[in-house]
């Protein structure tokens, strides 16, 4: 059973209705369900079907090419190259009965090997036959994990593939909303407390959710997920890396700085000297591609120079695995079970729940009543002056309507209670955004918390609540 994903299986299904050829390319985060996603739309049911081979070689990419041929129907010897591969997947085709044709290649980027020349092959396929059939009854569906290859090799290709695509599907997560309906059918006995603990480790990763447990609790899964002998994701962190990345150091090194870096976030040119690397274009794109898979985000305001960008490590699980599954240095199997009242467990939680609140910024909206208000989402900082101190604000939503809303997300087993210090500290953040800032807006203040605001004396500093229930909003999800 199909958990959401309404939009992007209406999508695919109304590629049998176009009346020319359709060249399909679904990409995202591994994990994330794009395959699962495209067989069960097409039940199954492909004219031919294929998947590379991770870090295979061109021999090795060609023969399992040529598996997939036998599997579909097809007896044949292994080609000396891909044009030759796609010479015998035209074979396959026009033997093939008449209607329309689904071929579905799952992970592209794995079969492109070097000197193996698969972009000029496909691009030949494609341009030079598939289209010019008569029939008109070629859909390719091409489907990858490795993002940013997707992106330079298809979506902002320069050569033949150039504008070819006539759909591109980027899989996300799932939000909260899904992942507690994912829960239900699995006859998860959760709370939405429990539903947001997880999805703070998790992400909206189907295929880690398919793992919990009945009859556990929430510490319970996580131990038996990461921290035991046999645990499922145990090497999930290494794998995850290799398999989307050739050279995953630089990648990995980036990732560490960030979690090891200021909270707030690095620049840069701090990025630059905790890690040691080589500043130029390799260092750039490394950046690119890891905010492009959605590890990092990359954020300024609109009054803040491009070269102070802030860059923050974003991946719900990787947070986790730094800040949580590296502290076992005794190698618990009960770590998390035995830490939930830790100093670093509610570290973690703290800035989980900002990462959670930033991916679900349309509940948000929605709760706030804006969702058909033109508005800029972005985040504000500034290293203060001699009269201001330096302020860093994750969410404002500046909107059309004349006002800005500055957002405070903060996790709290109660409701929250904003005392003395914290009024503050939020009020330094106001008085800074109104000054230095080139928002000219009324700036209205509103908290993002799990159980709401207690109604002290401090509590009139807020003009709006957003709380974890509205994050699950089904009307914006």
């Amino acid at each position: 059973m199909i958990i959401g994903r309404e939009k992007e299986q209406h999508e695919l299904l109304s590629l049998l209705e176009k009346e020319e050829s359709q060249f399909c390319a679904v990409y995202g985060r591994r994990r994330v369900g794009k395959t699962y996603l495209i067989r069960e739309t097409f039940n199954y049911h492909f004219c031919f079907q294929h998947t590379g081979v991770a870090k295979g070689t061109l021999r090795q990419q060609l023969t399992a090419f040529r598996n997939s041929l036998t599997a579909a129907g097809m007896k044949c010897a292994i080609p000396n190259s891909w044009i030759d591969a796609f010479e015998l997947l035209k074979e396959h085709i026009n033997n093939s009965p008449a209607g329309k044709k689904v071929l579905f290649i799952d992970e592209l980027p794995w079969m492109d090997t070097p000197k193996g020349n698969l972009i000029g092959a496909l691009e030949n396929f494609w341009n030079g036959w598939a289209t010019a059939r008569k029939e008109k009854d070629i859909i390719l569906i091409v489907c990858g994990s490795a993002t940013s290859w997707i992106s330079k090799k298809l979506l902002k290709d320069k050569g033949g593939l150039r504008g070819r695509l006539t759909n591109r599907i980027k899989l996300a997560p799932f939000t909260l909303r899904e992942c507690e309906l994912f829960a239900k059918n699995a006859n998860l006995a959760l709370e939405r407390k429990d539903v947001l603990e997880l999805y703070m480790i998790l992400g909206g990763i189907p295929y880690y959710w398919s793992f919990l447990r009945r009859g556990l609790s929430v510490a319970q899964n996580i131990d038996q997920l990461f921290f035991t002998e046999t645990a499922q994701l145990r090497d999930e962190f290494d794998a995850l890396y290799s398999v989307l990345f050739k050279r995953p150091e630089n990648y990995l090194k980036i990732i560490e700085c960030l979690s090891d870096g200021k909270q707030s976030g690095m620049t840069r040119d701090e990025l630059l000297t905790k890690s040691k690397l080589s500043d130029g274009g390799t260092f750039s794109t490394v950046l690119e591609e890891l905010e492009e898979c959605g590890f990092i985000r990359k954020f300024t305001s609109a009054d803040t120079a491009k070269i102070n960008a802030i860059y923050q490590l974003i991946d719900n699980y990787t947070l986790f695995h730094y800040l949580c599954i590296k502290k076992n240095a005794f190698s618990d199997e009960h770590y998390w079970s035995n830490t939930i009242t830790s100093t670093m467990h509610n570290t973690w939680k703290g800035l989980a729940f900002e990462r959670v609140c930033l991916q679900h910024i349309r509940q948000i909206k929605a709760t706030l009543g804006i969702s058909g208000v033109q508005t800029n989402v972005c985040s504000w900082f500034t290293r203060g002056t001699a009269e201001i101190h330096g302020a860093q604000i994750d969410l404002v939503i500046q909107r059309a309507d004349g006002c800005t809303d500055i957002c405070e997300m903060k996790h709290s087993a109660n409701a929250f209670t904003i005392d003395k210090d914290y009024s503050y500290k939020l009020q330094n953040k106001i008085y800074a955004y109104k000054e230095l800032s080139k928002d000219k807006n009324t700036v209205h203040l509103v908290m993002v918390t799990t159980n709401g605001v207690v109604h002290n004396s401090y509590y009139n500093l807020i003009q709006n609540e957003v709380t974890m229930d509205d994050l699950f909003d089904k009307k914006s999800g």
